[in-house]
């Protein structure tokens, strides 16, 4: 270290050595705890929730400007990069999915059932059995109806 006189932390003159403050290192910190690892995960997931979603948006965009559009909405769709990345969108929309159920009884209000507490695992999986319900009702109206 150097002495400096007129850096921060000299008072009325005096000479002190001039001290670098503190600084905490940042890089790579949320690795370092499961915690915060599944965290981040959740959070890089909702971005391919997001990139879905506009997906959808622009096959309906497509739809409604006629049959031409929908046919090229379809056409790039069925290009392999296109099933790759639908691929990868599918897990992480399940990635999330499953966080968000873990975290669902954590947030929701106590529920309270013939006196006692309903537990976390019975709402995580009652969330899980909706979306199987959900599922099979629209692959049957899709299929049969």
């Amino acid at each position: 270290m150097s002495n400096k006189t007129g850096t921060p932390g000299s008072y009325s003159g005096t000479q002190r050595p001039y001290v670098r403050p503190y600084v905490r290192p940042m890089a790579g910190w949320w690795r370092k705890n499961p915690f915060f690892v599944w965290y981040m995960i959740r959070e890089v997931t909702a971005l391919g929730v997001a990139a879905y979603a506009i997906e959808l948006a622009a096959g309906v965009v497509c739809l409604a400007r006629g049959e031409s559009a929908w046919n090229s909405w379809l056409a790039v769709m069925q290009h392999p990069l296109m099933i790759v990345l639908n691929l990868v969108l599918l897990v992480c929309m399940v990635l999330h999915a499953h966080s968000w159920f873990d975290i669902m009884p954590k947030t929701m209000p106590m529920m309270i059932i013939n006196g006692k507490r309903l537990e976390g695992a019975v709402i995580t999986r009652s969330g899980w059995a909706a979306v199987v319900v959900v599922t099979v009702a629209f692959l049957a109206i899709a299929c049969w109806g």
